[in-house]
């Protein structure tokens, strides 16, 4: 016997909120509501107006629709496709599929309303996730399950790494990688894809993304889609999961104009009353288990460079490991360019990564601080001018710069360099080494865009 439908219609139309009544029994908050029209126009119910009326924000495009038309219940919230398929794939929001190849033929579908798991199910140990990139293992070392945030404006190197970062996860440890595009240009997303495919990473990749030209509402739910899928490799495949979020301050962007379309009364800055929830409800979804971990490392742009803005502090509590790109690096040619001093993690101590680790972390960053307050004298007088300690400590920083270099698998066809997995033990010992002036005679250039030390001494120019 068929189900009788849910049929209502509709009230208001104000930009993307409409009002809708329904006479029999009125539908669930997060349920899809579908126009009952020849196009595809869906909308989700963000709350209850009184006994027969919700309100509801669009989640695609809604030319044509008016007072008085019929809108139907699905009954369900919006659902993903999870399974292996998805792997080389590009979805939207509700899990379809767009980079025009053959629609997917999956039967199991998740909401992607699900809580976060249990503290009593999260795994309690704090291990390292190496992504055999030297400057982040050494000095802003990433946790397994953990959140970490790329801060960094447009061309210095945000992409580049991100695709790196998917290649080592396949090549190391075996897992998967999402990438999630909340307000992404379509022209970023296409160039990913394209690189994805030229350097054979896309095949264990996923993509999802909500566009910049989309509805506020496809922006703000795409991330819980693609949580979603991660989840699923992370519970049922019990492997590990790098999910990139590109960018995290348009998630809070999307709820901001979410909130303002209601009527919601703004708080600090202009932003959503609910900032805090909302970023929570995402963030705490992203943890590890026993059986697997998702690691999530997210682009964070932060409004005219205040820090203080409520979208950044709110992001903030939630990370463990911040990346600062510095755009001064890049211009010297220092890729991946790493600000060394800015970049920080709270898994360097020596309860988590070792003593050893933890000295030599700070011996390197104590040595480029002294480098940079060294700087301004060396511009004015010349290195001859500088103590001969002095001298010492600016030959070790700048050795050490070079060091921190790195040439990347995903750029060996347009630098001609093969591309250089380094871990964390060589990427400790060849700082180490420098530290100790143990290659004082050798010049700088020869640290430059290799990978661990031993490569140094081939290298007598």
């Amino acid at each position: 016997m068929k189900q009788k439908q849910n049929i209502g219609k509709i009230l208001s139309v104000r930009g993307s909120i409409i009002d809708a009544q329904f006479s029999e029994e009125l539908p669930d908050i997060y349920n899809l509501l579908k126009v009952d029209s020849e196009e595809d126009i869906f909308f989700e119910v963000i709350s209850l107006i009184d006994a027969k009326t919700v309100r509801s924000i669009a989640l695609s495009p809604i030319h044509g629709i008016g007072r008085g038309d019929r809108i139907i219940d699905t009954g369900n919230t919006i659902t993903v496709p999870v399974g292996r398929e998805l792997l080389g794939r590009v979805f939207n929001v509700f899990g379809d599929t767009v980079d025009q190849q053959e629609p997917l033929k999956i039967d199991e579908r998740r909401s992607i309303h699900q809580k976060p798991v249990p503290l009593s199910k999260r795994s309690t140990t704090s291990e390292i996730f190496e992504t055999g990139i030297k400057v982040i293992d050494v000095l802003s070392p990433l946790e397994q399950g953990g959140k970490a945030g790329l801060f960094g404006g447009a061309g210095v190197g945000k992409t580049v790494l991100i695709m790196e970062m998917i290649h080592n996860m396949v090549g190391q440890y075996e897992g998967v990688s999402i990438f999630c595009g909340i307000g992404e240009r379509v022209r970023e997303a296409e160039d990913l894809y394209r690189e994805l495919k030229e350097t054979d990473v896309l095949k264990n990749t996923t993509m999802i993304l909500g566009q910049m030209n989309e509805q506020p509402g496809a922006r703000f739910r795409v991330g819980h889609s693609a949580l979603t899928m991660a989840e699923y490799f992370r519970d049922q495949e019990k492997q590990s999961v790098l999910l990139l979020i590109d960018n995290i301050f348009r998630f809070i962007q999307a709820g901001a104009e979410v909130s303002g379309l209601m009527g919601r009364l703004p708080s600090r800055v202009g932003y959503q009353p609910t900032l805090s929830t909302e970023i929570a409800s995402l963030e705490e979804r992203i943890c590890n288990t026993e059986s697997g971990s998702i690691t999530s490392i997210q682009a964070v742009y932060v409004p005219a460079d205040d820090f203080t803005d409520p979208a950044a502090v709110h992001t903030f509590t939630h990370l463990s490991a911040s990346i600062v790109l510095s755009r001064k690096r890049a211009s010297q040619g220092l890729y991946p360019a790493v600000d060394t001093l800015n970049s920080n993690s709270k898994m360097l101590t020596p309860k988590v990564v070792g003593q050893r680790h933890y000295d030599i972390a700070q011996e390197i960053r104590s040595t480029l601080a002294e480098y940079e307050d060294l700087k301004d004298i060396i511009a004015m007088l010349g290195m001859e001018e500088l103590s001969r300690d002095d001298q010492r400590t600016v030959q070790r920083a700048r050795k050490l710069e070079r060091f921190l270099t790195q040439p990347f698998f995903v750029t060996e066809q347009f630098t001609g360099k093969e591309g250089k997995l380094v871990s964390l033990e060589q990427g400790l010992e060849g700082c180490e080494k420098i530290l100790n002036d143990e290659f004082e005679d050798y010049p700088e250039s020869a640290f430059y865009m290799i990978g661990d030390i031993s490569e140094v001494s081939r290298d007598e120019t």
